[in-house]
């Protein structure tokens, strides 16, 4: 299944610095609808639509393993040099382990409300009826990866050599807070923010979110990013 090729859209200067934009599971590349615009004003924005999702469509079988060898084909195959990747949810475990084992290749992470590298208890709901937009095997087989992740993936985060940044959705997100931070830790110089307003960040805080990437890329150390929030994380040991 390997040489995927994902339908994508792309916005912004041709020449300017590359962004890559990951989706969650079950939606595709228009969640990202929202932030694109003000995004593209600064780079060249590229927006796919992952295995099994969209107008890509269904794969043969789906992994994180394999949507992080898709993100590095489509890295390559769109001439990137070191772009920004910035993965929301099923995306952003696509974007830290492609980052972990390929970090030559990319310039900084952004993990939005990622699935911990820790056993979730996540349910598999019951197919609903109708039509979808993605391929149900995709959220079955995935959702049993959130809940028994890789062993070895947190210890991955160490290989990361680019600044990076966890986003967490706080209190209503259905992941837990205190292991987004422990990822921020275990990434040198990793960070960790907070925007309380649950799974969705880029869609229910469009600018918020887009304030916090722009602060964080143009590269401030104090600690203080978009406004105030609170940004944490440390040296993995």
């Amino acid at each position: 299944d390997r040489g995927m090729r994902l339908a994508f859209r792309e916005w912004g200067r041709p020449g300017g610095p590359g962004m890559v934009l990951l989706h969650g599971l079950t939606s595709d590349g228009s969640s990202f609808d929202g932030v694109v615009p003000a995004l593209a004003e600064r780079w060249r924005v590229l927006v796919p639509d992952q295995r099994g999702h969209g107008v890509t469509g269904p794969a043969d079988e789906y992994s994180f393993e394999l949507l992080a060898e898709d993100l590095g084909e489509f890295v390559e195959a769109q001439g990137l040099v070191r772009p920004v990747v910035v993965g929301h949810s099923m995306g952003a475990v696509a974007a830290y382990l492609y980052a972990a084992r390929r970090p030559e290749r990319i310039g900084a992470l952004v993990l939005v409300e990622s699935p911990p590298p820790f056993a979730q208890q996540r349910p598999v709901p019951e197919r609903p009826e109708g039509a979808l937009g993605y391929d149900w095997r995709a959220r079955v087989e995935l959702v049993g990866q959130v809940n028994a992740p890789g062993q070895g993936w947190f210890e991955e985060l160490a290989k990361i050599r680019v600044p990076t940044l966890v986003i967490g959705g706080g209190p209503t997100s259905p992941f837990p807070q205190g292991q987004m931070r422990a990822m921020a830790g275990q990434v040198p110089g990793g960070r960790f923010c907070e925007i309380a307003v649950g799974h969705g960040v880029h869609r229910e805080a469009p600018h918020e979110f887009v304030a916090l990437l722009t602060e964080f890329l143009a590269g401030g150390d104090d600690g203080e990013v978009a406004g105030g929030a609170d940004v944490r994380g440390g040296e993995a040991g």
